[in-house]
């Protein structure tokens, strides 16, 4: 099989970015769904931005939903061109969404950069852990339940390297917010800012990985960049 040029890889993908933009997905499950659910582009190209600037090689990304992000961070990815770079995208839901992600991923010729991982993230995170893969960043748009989101941060401050990126979108969600909040006050993480307006939300991880003290924990709340 032949493997298309770095240029033309990156047109692939930003006309399906293009596309979703402007046509929507191949099907919805509600007429408002895609306002509800999908990442809007100016949003997409903050992080799309974000990461280009921070040369990211592996993305773990939890949510596919209609792969407006996923494009996005693959189009990143493309960007930048590393050989060996990765982009691990974790949903069990697509059934739901009738594989319209999956079939966006397809579409921009993304088959050999994105690999979907059909379980929930708490489940798979661990096992990724296991398996000794390293993300230069992660972007998190999945379950909104705190003790959910808390288990991805949890796991994903073991996969991500240190001095990497952790994003997050809906973090005006207390449920979100909390628990990233932890780890802002308990783990050193740092807000990161975006070079434009965006919803979204940024922290950089320590350079220096270190279990704090179970002595120096210190309380938390929803914080203040909700």
């Amino acid at each position: 099989m032949t493997v298309p040029e770095p240029e033309e890889r990156l047109t692939a993908v930003r006309d399906e970015r293009r596309r979703l933009a402007d046509g929507g997905p191949r099907t919805t499950r509600s007429d408002d769904d895609v306002v509800r659910v999908a990442l809007p582009g100016s949003d997409g190209d903050a992080l799309r931005d974000l990461l280009v600037a921070e040369r990211a090689r592996v993305v773990v990304e939890i949510g596919l939903a209609y792969a407006s992000s996923a494009l996005a961070i693959a189009e990143a990815l493309v960007a930048v061109g590393s050989p060996d770079a990765a982009h691990l995208i974790i949903d069990p839901y697509q059934d739901r969404f009738e594989h319209a992600g999956r079939a966006a991923i397809t579409a921009a010729g993304l088959g050999n950069l994105c690999t979907l991982i059909s379980e929930r993230s708490q489940l798979a995170l661990p096992r990724l852990v296991a398996e000794g893969v390293v993300a230069d960043a992660a972007f998190v748009d999945g379950s909104h339940v705190f003790h959910n989101v808390f288990v991805d941060l949890c796991f994903l401050r073991e996969l991500v390297r240190p001095g990497g990126l952790v994003v997050l979108d809906d973090c005006q969600w207390p449920s979100v917010s909390t628990a990233v909040h932890y780890f802002e006050i308990n783990t050193g993480w740092r807000h990161q800012p975006f070079d434009r307006p965006t919803r979204l939300r940024a922290w950089r991880l320590p350079d220096l990985w270190v279990e704090p003290a179970f002595e120096s924990f210190r309380p938390f709340g929803t914080g203040t960049d909700a």
